[in-house]
């Protein structure tokens, strides 16, 4: 019996293969070990997980395999794995980057360079069995670019700085009711600021037909080719693949912007999660 989380941000997907490969899905919120203490990854994982799912963990996973965001440094992976023991003190847990699931996920055995494009970005070029090559992403300040933090970070400052249309302007203060004071405290002072400005991407999404939004995202886009796809010396050569909610929703943009860019995008999905499963399937 197999466990497998993919886990962003801002959600994670679980997958519960039993012993006769039945497949069980479930849904939590996100964890980052940058904004989250073991305790509180520990306790939405009694609340949002263990409580739904109760009739299914009286079978104890022999193996649990996590990929998540924040998990690369060794001391954040393991406020992952502890906060996992705490609920699973019998399973063998192996927690890993949000990257390689990408990577597992989208090219199993194959090379690639491969995108994640969610609340955060981050890149790798994947040989077919590791991660041989990452341009670091640097975090929500000082990189994520083409991330929907990115995006919303970007439209956050043109908005601020009355510097876009005033249609649009208009649309966003009807919709979030937003003074500066509450956006610059929704930044600088509550939990989860990365969260709060990826969720201004939905609302750009539903705008995407104006065209001062079209140039916002493009522009975004370019920013994340320049300073991590174009940076791997393979990126004409083999395949681009991506996954996360952005990538996905924003598709028609990023691929425009990777042909200008004579990148080839080969594969674009929404999560991980499905591919995940099927690398670990039990044979």
């Amino acid at each position: 019996m197999i466990l497998i989380a993919d886990s962003g941000s801002t959600k994670t997907d679980w997958r519960f293969i039993d012993e006769q490969k039945n497949i069980h899905q479930y849904a939590t919120q996100g964890f980052n070990p940058y904004f989250q203490t073991e305790d509180e990854i520990s306790e939405i994982i009694k609340s949002e997980l263990l409580e739904k799912a109760n009739n299914l963990f009286f079978m104890i996973p022999v193996s649990i395999y996590f990929y998540g965001a924040g998990c690369g440094a060794a001391s954040k992976n393991e406020i992952i794995r502890k906060a996992l023991i705490k609920s699973f003190p019998l399973s063998l847990i192996e927690v890993n980057t949000d990257l390689l699931g990408a990577a597992r996920s989208l090219c199993g055995t194959e090379q690639g360079v491969v995108a994640i494009l969610g609340t955060g970005s981050n890149t790798c070029y994947y040989d077919g069995s590791a991660i041989i090559e990452n341009i670091s992403s640097l975090g929500y300040i000082l990189g994520d670019e083409g991330s929907g933090a990115h995006i919303g970070k970007t439209f956050i400052q043109l908005y601020l700085n009355k510097e876009m249309p005033n249609d649009i302007a208009a649309r966003f203060f009807e919709r979030f009711n937003l003074s500066t004071a509450d956006i610059l405290d929704a930044v600088y002072k509550k939990p989860m600021p990365n969260r709060f400005l990826a969720s201004i991407s939905k609302f750009i999404y539903q705008n995407i037909k104006n065209q001062f939004i079209v140039d916002l995202v493009s522009n975004c886009f370019e920013e994340f080719f320049n300073k991590h796809i174009c940076k791997y010396n393979m990126h004409k050569e083999v395949k681009l693949r991506c996954v996360g909610s952005v990538a996905f929703y924003y598709s028609n943009i990023l691929r425009a912007v990777a042909s200008n860019k004579k990148v080839n995008i080969d594969m674009i999905i929404e999560t991980p999660i499905s591919g995940l499963t099927l690398f670990h399937m039990p044979q």
